[in-house]
């Protein structure tokens, strides 16, 4: 069987998560990528080497063209935030398995996103869309607001801002980078981050738990550490389902994020409709102890899931990042970690090389690295990747 996989730039998720699913699954696969090279690079020395063909993925119809001149497809998957739409076009161009466009659409797509809730009745976010060169003095947001893109990613661009000066700044901060970037200005929504990880086939869906998340201090939205939740409260559960269903989301993976207001309602910031990363979902992996990628492959064949996944329930979690608070040559580094101690499993991976240069970007591109650990007891878990950070060190010159 022929899976064509549609991506961007190599992601953990892909290399260590996917690719090997979809080997022990016993499937071909193609990936089609606008970064051909840099796929070949990361492949390399991997067990499952997959074919890469050069592909404009951004446009569904040069996907399209491109898939119908080669191997007939079992298959189209992407775990791109930005592939989505284009996935599901090409799968149902095919008459395959996939997403429904309009959910996928609705997701990425933020300002369409406040649309369709409300319309639907289920929540009121106050939201404006700024086009290219358009004022954000035409705007009159409540503040404190939040700015980032329209169909952003990673907390790119996304900041928090306290009044009309400061938004008119970010505004032209981030245009000053991206001037074709249509932007979204929206009703800041005060409370502790959280997410619930879902997966579907389009009939059944399974809530997988959920995390809380920690993040840097304002005007930025990094995500340092996040913390397994095995079940969140039914309640809030279950108005984030009736959110997800109102959008259209069944297939596959889906990662959403949402707080949890003083009154009670769950307000969801974005949904992020595939598989959580930064390791996350590899650690989500271990900790239930499920073939979750197998899952997420197998239900974009069109492959029922079972009624009962058989994940574990008494496990913890945590995933922490190493974060650059500087730019510079990063100088010192511990190399990739792995560790099963004391009924704690830890892992640490590298997100840069030693000698590599960056800027310092105040979004999830400053992380350094990430370990995560996975246990029974919250407690051994914490102290296990607090005990790692403690004895390496990273280090960044001018």
């Amino acid at each position: 069987m022929r899976m064509y996989l549609l991506a961007l730039n190599p992601t953990d998720s892909v290399t260590d998560g996917f690719l090997p699913a979809a080997a022990r699954l016993g499937l071909s696969v193609t990936v089609l990528t606008d970064s051909p090279e840099a796929h070949r690079k990361a492949y390399a020395d991997g067990e499952f080497v997959p074919e890469v063909v050069e592909c404009a993925v951004h446009d569904h119809r040069e996907v399209i063209g491109l898939i119908s001149q080669l191997q007939a497809p079992d298959a189209v998957f992407s775990n791109s935030d930005h592939l989505q739409t284009q996935t599901a076009l090409a799968a149902e161009y095919f008459g395959l398995p996939g997403k429904d466009w309009k959910a996928t659409l609705r997701a990425k797509n933020k300002a369409q996103f406040r649309r369709h809730l409300a319309a639907a009745g289920l929540d009121a976010v106050w939201s404006g869309e700024l086009v290219p060169g358009q004022d954000p003095a035409e705007l009159d947001p409540p503040f404190p607001c939040v700015v980032k893109p329209r169909e952003g990613v990673a907390s790119e661009d996304v900041a928090l801002v306290a009044d009309a000066a400061e938004l008119a700044e970010r505004v032209a901060a981030i245009r000053a980078r991206r001037s074709d970037v249509a932007l979204v200005v929206e009703e800041f929504l005060a409370g502790e981050l959280q997410t619930l990880e879902t997966l579907g086939d389009g009939t059944v869906r399974h809530v997988l738990g959920g995390f809380r998340t920690r993040l840097s201090p304002p005007p930025n939205f990094i995500e340092e550490v996040l913390e397994f939740v095995p079940a969140h409260p039914q309640a809030v559960t279950e108005q984030v389902l009736a959110q997800l269903d109102a959008v259209g989301v069944g297939l596959g993976a889906c990662h959403t994020e949402f707080v949890v207001q003083a009154d009670g309602r769950a307000r969801i910031i974005e949904i992020n409709y595939r598989a959580i990363g930064d390791q996350c979902d590899l650690m989500l992996a271990q900790l239930l102890e499920i073939p979750f990628f197998e899952h997420v492959l197998r239900a974009h064949l069109g492959v029922p899931l079972p009624a009962d996944l058989g994940a574990r329930t008494d496990g913890r979690a945590r995933n922490e990042a190493v974060c650059a608070d500087r730019a510079g040559v990063l100088t010192a580094a511990p190399e990739a970690f792995d560790q099963d101690r004391d009924g704690v499993k830890l892992s640490y991976r590298p997100f840069r090389s030693v000698g590599e240069r960056h800027d310092h970007y105040g979004t999830n591109r400053d992380y350094l690295g990430v370990i995560w650990a996975v246990g029974t007891d919250q407690t051994a878990v914490d102290r296990a990747v607090a005990g790692f950070i403690a004895a390496n060190r990273w280090e960044i010159s001018a």
